[in-house]
């Protein structure tokens, strides 16, 4: 009885089947995600729409509380409410500051804090990476986790998590690397720093 009663407990949310199904049926696999409450998530190699969706698909898969910056002013109405839902968490650009600070105070206030990023910034031919994913993580000490969309092996997957040093270059090489070595869905579209790396 008290098995039942366990199995009961332990019933998967809809929005996580529903996730799991989608992923299975296209031959995605995703995670397993590291044991760490807190972490900057910088996700790549970003070439196509579709990333953001694998990730949202992803996270919801997994069941985890990932947020996600987005300008404050989209907040205002009900609209608010929904992106909260969705793991969104306003940031005033504009501010001063800005967003690297106000992140930093996020993670400060917080026990167990995941945000994504996307270092790259576009989804095509960046030639330089937007740091504040890295100074956010070294001010806040905290590790940054890569996430790796590879439409070859189709895996999401998490296989480095890195401290940052006093050596920010080395640190950026090596995410560089790790980034090269999955296969993005539009290989013509990697940023330079990621170019310089891939097909090594």
């Amino acid at each position: 009885m008290s098995h039942h009663t366990d199995d009961h407990k332990r019933r998967v949310p809809l929005g996580q089947l529903v996730a799991q199904t989608l992923l299975r049926l296209t031959g995605w696999r995703a995670g397993p995600f590291p044991d760490i409450d807190r972490a900057v998530i910088a996700g790549g190699p970003h070439t196509s729409n579709w990333d953001g969706v694998l990730a949202l698909v992803s996270r919801s898969a997994l069941q985890q509380d990932v947020n996600v910056m987005i300008k404050h002013s989209l907040f205002k109405g009900p609209l608010g409410w929904l992106l909260r839902k969705l793991g969104a968490m306003p940031i005033e650009r504009g501010k001063a500051g800005g967003m690297v600070e106000q992140t930093v105070a996020q993670f400060r206030q917080r026990d167990k804090l995941l945000i994504a990023v996307t270092p790259e910034g576009t989804r095509s031919n960046a030639e330089q990476w937007k740091l504040g994913f890295y100074h956010i993580a070294k001010q806040a000490n905290v590790p940054i986790i890569l996430a790796l969309a590879d439409y070859k092996a189709k895996t999401f997957s998490f296989p480095v998590v890195i401290y940052p040093s006093d050596d920010m270059e080395a640190d950026l090489q090596q995410i560089y690397a790790h980034f090269a070595s999955a296969t993005p869905k539009h290989p013509g579209k990697l940023s330079g720093p990621v170019r310089a790396h891939y097909g090594k």
